[in-house]
């Protein structure tokens, strides 16, 4: 097995293990941790298949073209849509009703390749990344087996199509913070999609809070507009209220909104901005 070399995190900067290198070594495989494309070359030289899964790091061609039947990859998009870093987060923040997994042939570009398989997974309309990683980590497993018994058969990958193809561009944590004044709907896709990392937040009184399990009612509020009703806390948009489950405050945990309200006191004219 081939991951991440140890990265420095944390306050105190110690070098710390992928959970892929602590699952190998907690299970007696061994594992293999290159810093550059050249020291991949030693473990690829007698293998049939190299199969990449969230690995970070774009391959040279010389390294995905050594396994006797070249590289796959998992993707956690029904590609071309979703090409690149974030795709499960993106399809949610889009309001995409079906997702799913691609398994590909690797090549130069950013998940160009010809397609194997790919495997569908409708997504329900309160659904976060969080889950959805899970649901597609489970249904990726099938796709990879599948995928291995088409190579066995000799069925060879079929191109994709570039003109429908879309990016899924890597989250940036200022791209988390809500707008009230859009949609209910558009806000809860965002939140949706930004749970747990790196996080949908507001400003409230000069701190910021994270804010998630949002559900669409049919109050009425101004943007950004805060209302306690039946120990329910309320967010105005620019179209019905959003309910708001559960709250984070700055350098605190996670709680639910009406804990969070309680402790705020709100008064008249209080907001989220």
């Amino acid at each position: 097995m081939i991951t991440q070399p140890d990265r420095p995190s944390g306050r105190g900067q110690s070098l710390n293990e992928s959970a892929v290198s602590r699952w190998g070594n907690e299970n007696g495989i061994e594992v293999n941790k290159p810093e550059r494309d050249a020291n991949f070359l030693p473990f690829l030289s007698n293998i049939d298949l190299l199969i990449t899964i969230g690995y970070g790091v774009i391959l040279a061609k010389q390294v995905f073209e050594l396994p006797r039947y070249g590289s796959l990859n998992l993707h956690f998009s029904l590609l071309p849509r979703w090409r690149g870093a974030a795709p499960v987060q993106r399809a949610i923040e889009a309001g995409d009703l079906v997702s799913g997994v691609t398994v590909f042939a690797l090549d130069e570009g950013m998940d160009t390749g010809p397609i194997y398989t790919q495997h569908r997974f409708a997504l329900d309309g309160d659904i976060t990344s969080d889950e959805l990683f899970i649901e597609l980590a489970e249904l990726g497993a099938e796709a990879l087996l599948h995928s291995l018994d088409l190579i066995d058969s000799g069925v060879k990958p079929s191109p994709q199509q570039d003109h429908s193809a879309t990016r899924a561009l890597k989250l940036s944590k200022e791209e988390g913070r809500i707008d009230w004044s859009h949609s209910a709907d558009v806000i809860s896709n965002k939140v949706r999609a930004f749970t747990s990392q790196p996080g949908a937040w507001t400003n409230f009184r000069g701190s910021v809070l994270k804010i998630d399990t949002p559900i669409v009612s049919e109050m009425r509020l101004e943007p950004g507009v805060l209302l306690i009703e039946n120990k329910k806390l309320y967010v105005g948009t620019g179209t019905t209220a959003l309910e708001i489950s559960n709250i984070t405050p700055s350098g605190k945990t996670r709680m639910p909104s009406s804990e969070w309200a309680n402790g705020a006191r709100l008064i008249a004219g209080d907001l989220f901005g």
